[in-house]
């Protein structure tokens, strides 16, 4: 299960920039004028994990497989894009592929980058883009109104699901979003929906390198704003260290900055924490790999990120946490001191725990 994040902003915020960046990539245009992205870009990085390295250094894999983050760049949005304004049918549909939205805010100051709104005011911005999500949500929400009312007569299910829909535009209309109706006994139901506004969220505000420590003025009237953690980044910062060589380069760059990670470090921490996300590992000497797994997922659920056919036919899972692997130097001196458990369907997973599958289909 890899996690997928889409970038989304007003034109000219910095989303390009930032997604260069943060994939190493050249392959999104970075311009001074609206829509220079059309399709969206797509980039895949891995998910650092220092255990992930000193995993496959005491079982000496060959191969080291960390997890995975897509990002997709998708263009920039505009008032009216739920409309089709500046291709935003085109754009808003991209969107409801991917797991979360990074919402990109500019919260810099530049006379020489055009705002199409004519002026620095994060909440506006923000405003604008999650006003033409909501819109978008309500038109497919009552296109399906029709067809389920013709249903829901000979239809337990179909009733049903007419009830949740009545029940969202409601919420929509009433200017909430889908994320904030969602709980245990609807979330299958409405995550089928593919609502843009279901979607968790995590702001970024891009500003100048002068502003990375403590953030400005804008930076506290988003956080007071979106009642939420905003990530503080600089694209331009972000795109000074992915021009560099190396490791150790980087490393110098962000020390003299006075920071301690990259942007992408932040923003990966952040998915994994909005989405309640966590990681197991699967150790051999032919590889060492990283899976990201829900949190509280059983270990049959587990075994699905790595093969279908592993929760389908799953027996049992061995078992060895993290530290006993590395306290015992690997799975023979844990297994010889007692630290490998075999476990049923009922074993709730934990971050950082190294299993092995037993299935049979």
């Amino acid at each position: 299960m890899g996690l997928k994040c889409g970038i989304v902003g007003l034109p000219n915020v910095g989303k390009s920039t930032l997604f260069n960046a943060l994939t190493n990539e050249k392959n999104a245009n970075v311009a001074n004028y609206p829509f220079c992205t059309i399709e969206p870009n797509v980039g895949v990085v891995n998910v650092p994990d220092a255990r992930l390295e000193s995993l496959a250094k005491i079982a000496n894999s060959e191969k080291v497989i960390p997890a995975i983050l897509e990002f997709v760049d998708i263009a920039g949005l505009v008032k009216g894009a739920s409309k089709g304004d500046g291709l935003g049918n085109q754009f808003l549909s991209n969107i409801r592929e991917v797991d979360a939205i990074i919402h990109v805010v500019r919260c810099f100051e530049d006379d020489d980058i055009t705002h199409v709104e004519g002026g620095i005011d994060p909440v506006r911005d923000l405003d604008i883009i999650v006003t033409e999500l909501m819109l978008a949500d309500l038109e497919s929400l009552q296109k399906r109104v029709p067809k389920l009312q013709k249903k829901a007569k000979q239809s337990k299910e179909c009733k049903a699901e007419l009830e949740l829909v009545e029940l969202l535009i409601k919420h929509l209309e009433d200017g909430k979003l889908v994320s904030e109706i969602i709980n245990d006994d609807n979330y299958e139901e409405v995550k089928n929906l593919q609502l843009l506004t279901s979607k968790p969220a995590i702001y970024v505000a891009n500003v100048s390198e002068d502003d990375i420590h403590s953030g400005n003025q804008y930076t506290n009237k988003l956080k007071e704003y979106t009642k939420s953690d905003v990530v503080i980044i600089s694209a331009d910062i972000e795109a000074e260290i992915a021009a560099l060589d190396n490791i150790e380069e980087r490393q110098e760059f962000l020390e003299d900055l006075g920071l301690k990670e990259n942007g992408l470090s932040v923003l990966i921490r952040a998915g994994y924490q909005i989405l309640d996300l966590i990681t197991f590992f699967t150790i051999g000497p032919k590889e060492a790999r990283a899976w990201t797994i829900p949190n509280g997922a059983l270990a049959p659920r587990a075994g699905r990120a790595i093969h279908s056919d592993f929760e389908r036919g799953f027996i049992k899972v061995e078992h060895i946490s993290y530290n006993d692997y590395v306290q015992y130097k690997g799975e023979v001196g844990a297994k010889d001191n007692g630290k490998l458990q075999i476990y049923g369907k009922d074993y709730k997973v934990i971050d950082g725990d190294i299993l092995m599958f037993r299935f049979n289909v």
